[in-house]
């Protein structure tokens, strides 16, 4: 993939607005009681948290496998699984590319058509978007004694507070702008490549039916539920490796996740300063000192960094062996 100067400049401002929350976060902190904290840590208990992340990837990756097999690709699991990784790596380079690369390496391995995966990666982040949504009302409904006030002071009044600086006559005119280039785009895109946008459309549309045409949906909905489930334990989990967290319930760790869910849907690299601020944010609720949520957030992120590093190099190393010796 050749990156041309703007879209590295995007990625390159992204990643510094990253640097800047993190560093944000971590202003007027004592970093060095926040490092003794993470010195101090049972890393047992990381490692556990960092096994239940795995077995989540682990489910994304046969939740994708049966998508493929009800558009009739048989993708075998370990392909997928390495895919899935290869993604994650990437993205902790470049935010969202990891869609676009785990696609290509299905295509590369299993010849299916890069157009179908796409579709195949949009109907699963729908789910991952419902299920943010669910979790996210969820929490509101049975914790909102918790997550009442920071969510009016901090997300209300803010959010009231930008809508009344926006001029909507511009917002109205930049949305019609944008559906009229959209519209003349798609025109002028059918009049030249017809016949490429038809087969584009078609292979888009056959991955977004995939999940209709599934015969298992229960099973698949299973497996995003243990998704989710499992990306709460490895929060749950990791409580016990400092002394500031030991005592909080899987209700502290089912806030951080969607906390935390919010925070990775943000076009940053790998969530960086995002992630940590939002997971320290989550646990203040529950009597935890920033400092100390950051000394958590701090740790469990690089956990999961190290895991998708390893194991996400390993994938790479495996699909290119396997690529050559093909």
């Amino acid at each position: 993939m050749i990156i041309d100067l703007k879209t590295a400049l995007k990625y390159i401002i992204l990643f510094l607005i990253g640097m800047g929350v993190l560093y944000l976060a971590f202003r007027g902190q004592d970093l060095e009681k926040i490092w003794e904290e993470i010195k101090a840590a049972n890393y047992f208990w990381v490692v556990i948290s960092a096994i239940a992340v795995l077995i989540a990837h682990v489910l994304r990756a046969l939740r994708w496998q049966m998508l493929y097999q009800s558009i009739h690709y048989k993708v075998s699991f370990w392909n997928a699984y390495h895919a899935v990784m290869i993604g994650y790596l990437a993205n902790l380079a470049l935010p969202r590319f990891g869609e676009i690369g785990r696609c290509s390496v299905i295509h590369k391995v299993e010849k299916v058509p890069m157009f179908a995966s796409i579709g195949t990666v949009i109907t699963e982040r729908l789910f991952d978007v419902l299920m943010l949504f669910f979790t996210s009302v969820a929490m509101v409904t049975c914790q909102y004694d918790i997550v009442s006030d920071f969510l009016y002071n901090l997300i209300y009044l803010n959010l009231v507070k930008k809508l009344g600086d926006i001029n909507y006559l511009w917002l109205v005119g930049i949305g019609i702008i944008i559906i009229s280039l959209i519209i003349v785009a798609v025109y002028f895109l059918r009049q030249k490549f017809s016949k490429k946008f038809l087969r584009i459309f078609v292979n888009l549309r056959q991955g977004f039916g995939s999940y209709s045409k599934l015969k298992q949906k229960g099973l698949f909905l299973t497996y995003t539920l243990g998704i989710w489930l499992f990306y709460s334990l490895s929060m749950y989990f990791a409580f016990s490796s400092i002394q500031a967290t030991s005592g909080l319930h899987f209700n502290a760790a089912f806030t951080a996740i969607v906390f935390s869910g919010f925070a990775m849907a943000a076009p940053v690299q790998g969530g960086i300063g995002v992630f940590h601020w939002m997971v320290a944010q989550s646990l203040v609720l529950y009597g935890v000192s920033f400092k100390n949520g950051l000394a958590y957030s701090t740790m469990i992120h690089s956990s999961q960094v190290l895991l998708i590093l390893v194991l996400g190099s390993l994938s790479l190393g495996l699909i290119l062996t396997k690529k050559e010796t093909k």
